[in-house]
């Protein structure tokens, strides 16, 4: 119990002053990011520092991890639905495509080469974490994507871009990440068999239809009371994160892909709700992914597998860095043609090289330590999760002013014009 009053005691203490400052942080202080001030306090009050809290004491610490970053996860997934313009897959649906499926194919192959290269493991267990590595993180990237700073220097364009990318690559990382683990359980032909016939078409599949079912209901029922005046503001509160967190224990139950069944939920529950309250959908969201943030982010912090890190010795930095500079990079640049948002040569820059690591790794490699119970997964995915932590959070703030400074498709705001439409491409 004492335990538990210091964690509460430090991460309700550090939203308090960080949502108090969160301007003065985002315009002002360089360098920096609440995530990353989340982790320093974890391992401040972790077993790297005071040695007051140690996750060992409350349980398995890996399934606190998974199911703190399942419902983080959900909750930044369905905000990224509820930031996204009606019908954006539809409109983008040649940028989407590319990104998502040669793309992200290719971010898992180069990281997956380079765990082999550099660590010298087996080729299936470089690919399981290469897999692990691959989705851009919807909470890290949530962090780079709003605010007042990333409205006024990043076009609305590539926000919604890294939004729309974020939330959709983390679930269809599912069965990249499945593959591998399947093939390291069983022999080939009965692993292929289960991913095809379980992997994609159940658990994929069907939480794609589950989902979307579930948000197209739930935004019917919500702009009909609306129109009949049946919701009220307390409701309208509470809906979107009721909405989450049933679709991610409903679809579980069902043995089927939770947090891509969030984002299918969300993008429908955003497409059929009530246009006047989603705003305040958003930001009731977005409000509590930041209640959930912090405190996975310091349990990250308290759980740093340094003795792991130290075991991969120089190639564990050097995987780090690469995967950071290797991973998404490229492929941005390869495929700018086919990705209508991106324009010049800035835009492929800003938007390959924000591509965070986060906590979906941190939970794809929790779900990996309990099926296989590989240390070196988590290992090595966490040591990629620290760097990026550490790397995108220290060019976060500079990088965005940089980029939104030299590009010509930023215009500041006249005569209180809305920002929405002076970041709209004609």
């Amino acid at each position: 119990m004492q335990e538990l009053n210091i964690v509460l005691a430090t991460i309700g203490g550090l939203t308090l002053v960080l949502s108090l400052v969160a301007g003065l942080i985002h315009s002002r202080v360089y360098f920096i990011s609440e995530p990353m001030l989340a982790v320093l306090l974890g391992i401040g009050i972790g077993p790297l520092g005071l040695g007051l809290v140690r996750l060992s004491s409350w349980g398995d610490p890996f399934v606190i991890m998974e199911q703190g970053a399942r419902l983080t996860v959900g909750l930044a997934v369905v905000g990224a639905a509820l930031r996204l313009p009606r019908g954006y897959f539809r409109k983008h649906a040649r940028s989407m495509a590319a990104i998502l499926v040669p793309g992200m194919v290719g971010m898992w192959l180069v990281s997956g080469g380079l765990v082999y290269l550099l660590l010298g493991v087996p080729l299936w267990a470089a690919l399981l974490i290469g897999a692990i590595v691959t989705p851009t993180d919807p909470v890290l990237a949530g962090t780079i994507v709003t605010g007042n700073t990333a409205a006024e220097y990043i076009p609305e364009p590539i926000r919604n871009l890294l939004t729309a990318e974020s939330g959709a690559n983390d679930g269809l990382a599912y069965p990249v990440v499945f593959l591998p683990i399947l093939v390291l359980q069983h022999p080939p032909q009965r692993a292929i068999s289960d991913w095809l016939l379980s992997t994609l078409l159940w658990e994929v599949g069907a939480a794609i239809v589950i989902g979307a079912a579930i948000g197209a209901a739930a935004g019917w029922i919500e702009r009909e009371s609306r129109r009949h005046e049946f919701l009220e503001e307390t409701s309208l509160l509470s809906v979107t994160v009721a909405l989450t967190f049933a679709v991610l224990g409903a679809v579980k139950l069902l043995g089927s892909d939770g947090i891509l069944a969030a984002f299918a939920a969300g993008l429908l529950f955003n497409q059929f709700a009530d246009a006047t309250d989603e705003a305040d959908e958003q930001k009731v969201q977005e409000t509590m992914l930041r209640l959930f943030t912090f405190p996975i982010f310091v349990l990250f912090g308290t759980a740093l597998p340094v003795e792991q890190w130290a075991s991969l010795g120089v190639a564990g930095v050097i995987l780090a860095a690469s995967v950071l500079l290797l991973r998404r990079l490229p492929m941005v640049l390869v495929f700018r043609r086919a990705v209508s948002e991106t324009d010049g040569d800035r835009d492929p820059l800003f938007a390959g090289w924000f591509g965070p690591i986060g906590i979906a790794a941190l939970f794809y490699a929790t779900v990996a330590h309990r099926i296989l119970g590989s240390e070196l997964v988590w290992g090595a995915v966490s040591l990629v999760v620290a760097t990026s932590v550490l790397v995108h959070g220290v060019t976060s703030s500079p990088f965005t002013k940089l980029y939104g400074r030299a590009s010509d498709r930023i215009r500041p705001p006249a005569n209180g014009t809305d920002q929405s439409s002076i970041f709209s491409r004609g």
